[in-house]
C-alpha cells in the first residue's frame, strides 16, 4: 500500500490548546527554535483519536525505509499520552489524552467568520497573539512523521494550522482582566460628564 500524505494527516475535532507558543517560535530544552503547542484530546472523542491512530500506523509504515533493518523499532515512540496517568496532578488534562506538535515553519492561524455563497467556511486569519492561547478550545491541522535522531525512533506530530472555535479558561494560572476585576469598585461615572471634560 502506498502511503502518502493525506494517510499520516489528520484535523482534529475540538481539542483544547496548552503550552502554546505558535506566534513566536520558542527552544525547548536547548533545541531548534520550533512554533509549539500541547493538545488535549477528550478521551470521549473517539473519531479524533482513531484518526491519529491510523496515521501513526501510516507514519510508522513509512519509518520502515528510514529505521535500521527496514522494521518498525520494538521502543518506537509515539507522540499520544494518557492525560490521566503522566499529568495526574493537572485537571486540565483529566479524562484527556494529549500530544505535543510542532513546526520550524509558522502555523496557519486562524478563526471561522461564516459561510461563503459557495456554502464552504471561510476564515480569517488570527494576528493578535493574545486571541490564541493556552487554555482556548481549536481544531487543529497535524501531520505524523517518523523520526531517528541520536539513537531515539519513533512518530512525532508536525503542526500545520490552527482554527480557534471557542474561548476557555487560560491554563497556567492567568486570568483573564474581566474575570480578575469584575467585582472591583472603580469609581467610575459611567454616565460621563461630558461638560467637564471639555472645559
Amino acid at each position: 500500500m502506498a502511503i502518502d500524505n493525506q494517510a499520516t494527516k489528520v484535523i482534529t475535532g475540538k481539542v483544547r490548546l496548552s503550552y502554546t507558543h505558535i506566534f513566536q517560535p520558542q527552544a525547548i530544552d536547548g533545541g531548534d527554535e520550533k512554533y509549539s503547542t500541547a493538545i488535549l484530546i477528550p478521551k470521549s472523542d473517539k473519531d479524533t483519536l482513531r484518526k491519529i491512530k491510523a496515521a501513526v500506523d501510516a507514519a510508522k509504515e513509512l519509518g520502515k525505509s528510514k529505521w535500521p533493518n527496514g522494521k518498525i523499532p520494538a521502543n518506537c515512540k509515539t507522540p499520544l499520552r494518557d492525560g490521566d496517568e503522566e499529568r495526574p496532578d493537572d485537571e486540565a488534562y483529566a479524562g484527556h489524552y494529549f500530544l505535543n506538535a510542532s513546526s520550524k515553519n509558522k502555523p496557519g492561524i486562524a478563526k471561522p467568520v461564516g459561510k461563503g455563497a459557495d456554502g464552504k467556511t471561510k476564515f480569517q486569519e488570527i494576528t493578535d497573539s493574545t486571541e490564541v492561547y493556552s487554555g482556548c478550545y481549536a481544531k487543529v491541522s497535524l501531520n505524523f512523521y517518523p523520526f531517528d535522531t541520536k539513537g531515539n525512533r519513533g512518530i512525532a506530530a508536525g503542526l500545520n494550522n490552527v482554527v480557534k472555535v471557542q474561548d476557555g479558561d487560560f491554563l497556567g494560572g492567568r486570568a483573564s482582566v474581566n474575570d480578575e476585576f469584575a467585582e472591583e469598585d472603580f469609581d467610575i461615572d459611567l454616565a460621563g460628564d461630558d461638560e467637564d471634560f471639555l472645559n
